[in-house]
């Protein structure tokens, strides 16, 4: 079985974090879902800027990671449950 992987990036006090931690706990289970502080985590392999950098004003940011380089999608703030749930249902052949 694959496991898709998904990451949160947000910031230690965020509140709007925590809100959307809440709303990605409703449709993925803690196992699927990587919590990333941009500020205590400077970078991510597959991202050649710093996370403050890309995602300083957008926190928080949902990205589900695809199989290959360029296939990750993301959403950004604010989103709600149907949102992320219809993350979840894009396959790799949706992603361009």
């Amino acid at each position: 079985m694959i496991t898709t992987e998904y990451i949160l990036y947000g910031s230690d006090g965020c509140h709007l974090c925590e809100q959307a931690l809440a709303i990605c706990l409703t449709v993925l289970t803690p196992e699927q879902l990587t919590e990333i502080d941009i500020v205590d985590q400077t970078s991510v392999a597959h991202e050649t800027r710093s996370l403050v950098e890309l995602y300083g004003v957008h926190i928080p940011v949902l990205e589900k990671l695809g199989n290959m380089p360029g296939e990750n999608k993301k959403l950004f703030w604010p989103f709600i449950a149907e949102q992320v749930v219809q993350l979840t249902r894009i396959n790799k052949s949706e992603f361009k």
